[in-house]
């Protein structure tokens, strides 16, 4: 179960407009210590207002809305609250959709077929900021991402399947060491650490070195006051 530090309750709003399934995630959070359900409501416009003036934790969107839909939603409420976090409910499991959430500034998805204890630990890991989805769906919706032109999503989503590892080698690379030095510090062979780096470009989809430092510099994962 993953712990979230912060100053006060978890506030979270629900936004579905069937009535029980919006009931039960209702009483649901409203059992949880350390949660606060600030409303339940069933319209992307009823959403939007409600996060100009409350600026939730977490909001979990249903997709299908009347009105403004789950994906428009999504998209004006980060542009309205950057710092709250959406995760988007859904009874199909989409890769397009998925992908289309992502762009519209989602952190992840989760379907309403998920066990009540799975779910709180979704809220609960959006809210400390990782992106909630399982990881056999990555590949297809970084495809699908691709396909529809979102780089910087993309590029968020590659880099964050790099693991701990992987992402020290890469941090390395942006800070100019060559490969024997990166051997040498991490104290790993030099082949090791090709083998990291074919890894690295793989998942983050470039086909260079220079390409994923590039990557890295950009989306924040190393600085780029380095010269070549």
């Amino acid at each position: 179960m993953i712990q979230v530090e912060m100053s006060g309750p978890l506030r979270v709003l629900v936004v579905d407009d069937h009535e029980m399934f919006s009931e039960a995630l209702a009483l649901l959070f409203e059992r949880q210590p350390g949660i606060e359900l600030l409303a339940a409501v069933s319209s992307g416009e009823e959403a939007i207002e409600l996060c100009r003036t409350e600026a939730p934790s977490v909001v979990l969107m249903d997709v299908d809305l009347p009105g403004v839909d789950g994906i428009e939603a999504t998209r004006r409420i980060r542009e309205l609250c950057p710092s709250t976090r959406v995760v988007v409910l859904t009874g199909l499991e989409s890769h397009t959709l998925i992908a289309s959430a992502l762009a519209a500034g989602a952190c992840g998805y989760v379907p309403k077929t998920r066990a009540s204890e799975e779910l709180l630990d979704v809220v609960r890991r959006a809210a400390a900021g990782e992106i909630v989805m399982p990881a056999r769906d990555l590949p297809r919706v970084l495809d699908e991402l691709r396909n529809g032109s979102e780089p910087a999503v993309v590029a968020e989503l590659a880099l964050r399947r790099l693991t701990a590892r992987e992402t020290q080698i890469l941090r390395a690379l942006a800070a100019g060491e060559a490969t024997g030095d990166i051997a040498e510090g991490l104290g790993i062979s030099p082949l090791t650490v090709q083998s990291h780096v074919k890894s690295i470009l793989a998942k983050l989809g470039v086909h260079s070195k220079i390409e994923a430092v590039t990557m890295a510099w950009r989306h924040g994962l190393a600085p780029a006051s380095r010269s070549a």
